[in-house]
């Protein structure tokens, strides 16, 4: 698949009808005590109830529905972590074509299980010694498959972008977003969504503070890379932004926001007593960076006439038990 663009709002729109009837339209969870403690309305957009338990299954179906039948009778490749993994199988599944996805080694187990789970082919990788992209690219070459990258591609960002869509759609006028950053696709498309539908909304990314390749990039000017980082936000850990989805996101983004791995823990955490819900830790970085305080001056501070309303994008719930006890115990 050629990456070219640039994505727009009409395109995130073709996505969402691809989408209907395939995809889950999330739920939008309301707290008060959310509420209290940022002192804003608060709106979380729950992709961790989406298929496959994360936001990736928009992107990747979107991309494959688009292939031609001799395509999807070759089958796709895909590299990931875990979610583009677990969501380029199904979406596969679902087409009658096959998928190759190449995951890292120390991939969470449950993940692995997942993606196989789905009639896929895992080939594993040394994520801090090999490059996936130049793997990925010769499984393609060789078997003539369909690489189904995990970002940067128009029709993955459009796809992830049906999330934001959704939540505007359904709640109306938003002051901010807050996003999960770890290759740009789903803030790219969210906030190609949002600033269309809701001009003036702020969007702000969030990363682990030792996964922070686009804040840094942002600041200078171009793409950074970074050694290979070590977090509990495993489908954030990315060294260098997409060079795509980077030029969407030096556009739209008005800040991105970093959290610790202990101001993740404490998101999850209350997210599972207070909303009883469960998040990975990827899927709960937006709600951590708003209940660290970190948002920038006006976005959460009340106005005499309409209190501040922020939205958070719940990116995902793809945890085992063992792993959740884990984090949760430091």
């Amino acid at each position: 698949m050629s990456s070219t663009g640039p994505v727009t709002l009409d395109d995130i729109r073709d996505a969402a009808a691809r989408l209907k009837g395939v995809a889950h339209r999330t739920p939008v969870l309301r707290s008060r005590t959310v509420d209290g403690l940022v002192g804003a309305e608060v709106f979380l957009k729950c992709e961790n109830f989406q298929r496959i338990g994360a936001f990736k299954f928009r992107g990747a179906y979107n991309a494959v529905s688009r292939l031609s039948p001799e395509q999807l009778s070759r089958g796709v490749v895909a590299y990931s972590s875990g979610n583009h993994a677990q969501a380029v199988a199904l979406a596969a599944r679902e087409l009658g074509s096959s998928a190759v996805i190449l995951m890292p080694e120390d991939a969470p187990e449950s993940k692995l299980r997942a993606t196989a789970g789905y009639g896929a082919e895992i080939v594993t990788y040394d994520r801090y010694t090999e490059d996936r992209t130049a793997i990925g690219d010769r499984l393609a070459a060789e078997r003539g498959l369909a690489l189904i990258p995990p970002y940067e591609h128009p029709h993955i960002i459009a796809g992830q972008g049906t999330a934001a869509l959704e939540l505007i759609e359904e709640v109306g006028h938003l002051d901010a977003l807050l996003v999960p950053v770890g290759g740009g696709g789903l803030i790219a498309g969210s906030g190609t969504a949002a600033t269309a539908l809701n001009p003036g909304i702020r969007m702000i990314g969030v990363e682990p503070e030792a996964s922070d390749d686009t804040k840094r990039s942002l600041e200078a000017g171009h793409r950074v890379s970074i050694p290979v980082p070590r977090t509990i936000a495993d489908g954030q850990a990315l060294d260098t932004p997409g060079e795509l989805t980077f030029s969407i996101n030096q556009r739209l983004l008005d800040d991105v926001l970093l959290v610790s791995d202990d101001e993740i823990r404490a998101a999850m955490k209350l997210a599972f007593e207070r909303l009883k819900i469960v998040t990975e830790p990827s899927g709960a970085t937006g709600l951590a960076a708003l209940l660290a305080g970190g948002l920038p001056a006006g976005v959460t501070g009340r106005s005499e006439v309409l209190p501040a309303r922020i939205g958070v994008v719940i990116s995902g719930g793809n945890i085992a038990v063992p792993r959740f006890l884990e984090v949760m115990a430091g």
